[in-house]
């Protein structure tokens, strides 16, 4: 019995063992192969090249200057190292004199760390023509890696800065959303840049290669290109856009020419800024510089720019009476100011502009003929039909972070203030004062509309992926509406043609245009004022806003140029000259044929 039990024992143990072997030799066989496959198989990411922003005329607005990056290994940061690190670093300084020493040392120590196990980057870019001669030394110092590194660059500088946008380094919350971010270490920070980041970005490709025991490449076995040099083509005309920031020197406002299907021929932001300066970082000098200035140089004032509209918002406003039963032929007597409450309501024109209807109202910008208009439809119905001809909504500009504005009425106010709704606030409203506030493209988008009769989606991408983009329209107004247009667009074209048009003396164009001045106060008048001074007479900051938005030519519209004039005073005689000089300019760019 005895003898049974010590073969049972002796046979389980054997058994157990051989079990084990079993294991180990055959089943775990692929684990292991797995394992060792994985530490001696390495797979790289290639990072894909940006690609270039050029305009319709494929003239290069955004592109890569050939460079290079020189790279560091890791932990050489220790007592024992510290001396290798410096002789690196010093070499490196010997071979490009204009590299500071300094710097060099404490981009590496900056990255440097026990967790990080990649090459560390000591300069992020140096020029292909700055390097190429100490190429081959620079290769032959141990310890160094030179790779490809393209920068980016904008080779017209400052003109169309706030559309093209710029690139600068990623952090750390941008790569996490983005993971090619990794490898590139650049992203779009504003503009079309941003807008288009991961298009123009690409995607990476891999290159997977054997390795040996002491990490040395012994072949290629795979690799993926990457999909990269994926071009934007827009529809700016440079041509026509350098020549509207020569015409804004030293002005301060915006300029939009876009076609009635939405395509953006030009866009400009004034003051400009240099995007070349955030490529690779700005100094907190120059940032404080730019953020301070009173002309907002950084603020893109197409989508983010919100001002009253003054008396651009006429003709919709005008567009909204005749459609809530106003007839063409209602027409005021305008004194030149309407008493309500205890509170005079003036019109621009202090001794008035007699009876006036529909079209002399907006021909002559009588502020009065808008006061009792909206009296007779009120707030909500300005209210809902401004939102529905784009206004207090986002225009769906291919650009980021474009503001909304403000289209008010009771609920915004009850929302926003907790207050009540005043009638005075509706007659406010009613000539692009109060609360009301809009972005530039929004009253180009509005101008496109009643020259066209449908709300263009505005477009500055041209051709993605060598695809042409194509128009978007948004059908808002109703049959009626329509109908009514013409009405509208006749005022419109007094404004620049008739005598007693607010524009025709400054409109010199040798295109027949049609448009609408406006002047939006920036500060309030007292009731108190009993003469008020004249724009020119006023502190700089002071003045009024000066708008003039047009289209053109009359007979059959093709074009919307909206011009912005900060603190410019009368639409008319501040934009007048640049509107005309731009119509003029699109006859010598073929655009419009005479």
């Amino acid at each position: 019995m005895k003898t049974r039990i010590i073969v049972a024992v002796f046979v389980f143990v054997w058994i157990s063992l051989l079990s084990r072997v079993f294991y180990l030799s055959v089943h775990s066989n692929r684990y292991y192969e797995k394992l060792s496959t994985e530490n001696t198989i390495k797979t790289e990411h290639i990072a894909p090249v940006r690609g270039e922003i050029l305009d319709r005329n494929f003239k290069p607005l955004a592109i890569n200057k050939l460079g290079f990056k020189i790279e560091i290994v890791p932990h050489l940061n220790t007592k024992k190292a510290q001396s290798r690190l410096r002789e690196i670093i010093g070499k490196i300084a010997d071979l490009l004199p204009f590299l500071d020493e300094t710097k060099l040392y404490k981009n590496y120590v900056h990255a440097d760390s026990h967790y990080n196990h990649h090459d560390i980057a000591v300069v992020d870019f140096v020029s292909y023509e700055d390097i190429l001669p100490v190429y081959s030394k620079l290769n032959l110092i141990d310890g160094i890696k030179v790779s490809p590194a393209p920068k980016r660059y904008y080779p017209y500088q400052k003109v169309a800065a706030h559309i093209i946008g710029y690139t600068a380094k990623s952090n750390q919350k941008e790569i996490d959303a983005d993971p090619v971010l990794k490898l590139t270490g650049i992203v779009g920070k504003s503009g079309l840049e941003k807008r288009y980041n991961r298009y123009l970005q690409g995607i990476p490709g891999e290159r997977t290669v054997q390795m040996n025991a002491l990490n040395e490449e012994v072949s290629v076995l795979q690799t993926k290109k990457p999909i990269e040099n994926r071009n934007l083509v827009l529809n700016i005309d440079m041509r026509l856009q350098r020549y509207i920031t020569k015409l804004m020197q030293d002005r301060a406002g915006a300029v939009i020419v876009m076609g009635l299907d939405g395509e953006i021929l030009s866009a400009g932001s004034y003051p400009e800024y240099n995007p070349n300066t955030f490529v690779s970082g700005i100094s907190s000098k120059k940032w404080k510089a730019l953020i301070n200035d009173l002309d907002m140089p950084f603020t893109n004032k197409i989508v983010n720019g919100l001002y009253p509209p003054g008396s651009t918002i006429k003709p919709p406003i005008g567009l909204i009476y005749l459609d809530h039963g106003i007839s063409q032929w209602w027409y005021v007597t305008c004194s030149g100011s309407m008493k309500l409450g205890n509170r005079n309501f003036r019109c621009w024109k202090s001794w008035g502009h007699g009876k006036t209807d529909i079209n002399k109202a907006i021909r002559e910008s009588c502020d009065d003929y808008f006061y009792k208009g909206s009296l007779k439809v009120g707030i909500a119905a300005i209210s809902s039909g401004l939102k529905r001809f784009g206004f207090g909504g986002k225009t769906g500009i291919d650009l980021p972070n474009e503001f909304i504005g403000t289209v008010p009425d009771r609920a915004w106010k009850r929302q926003r203030y907790n207050e009540p709704w005043y009638i005075g606030e509706t007659l406010n409203t009613s000539i692009g004062q109060g609360s009301l506030l809009v972005t530039p493209i929004q009253i180009a988008q509005d101008t496109a509309l009643i020259a066209g009769g449908k709300l263009p989606v505005p477009r500055l991408a041209r051709m993605i992926d060598g695809n042409l983009t194509k128009p978007v329209f948004k059908d808002v107004l109703t049959p009626e509406e329509k109908a009514l247009l013409p009405i509208i667009r006749k005022a419109m074209v007094q404004v620049c043609n008739h005598p007693n048009g607010t524009a025709t003396k400054h409109i010199t164009s040798k295109i027949r245009i049609a448009g609408k001045t406006g002047t939006a106060q920036v500060i309030g008048i007292s009731q108190a004022t009993k003469k008020r001074l004249k724009e020119n007479e006023m502190a700089y900051y002071t003045r009024s806003h000066a708008w003039l938005t047009t289209y053109g030519p009359v007979r059959r519209p093709k074009y919307v140029v909206t011009v912005l004039i900060e603190h410019g005073g009368h639409g008319a005689s501040a934009a007048g000259e640049i509107v005309s000089r731009i119509y003029d300019k699109l006859l010598e760019l073929k655009y419009i044929k005479r």
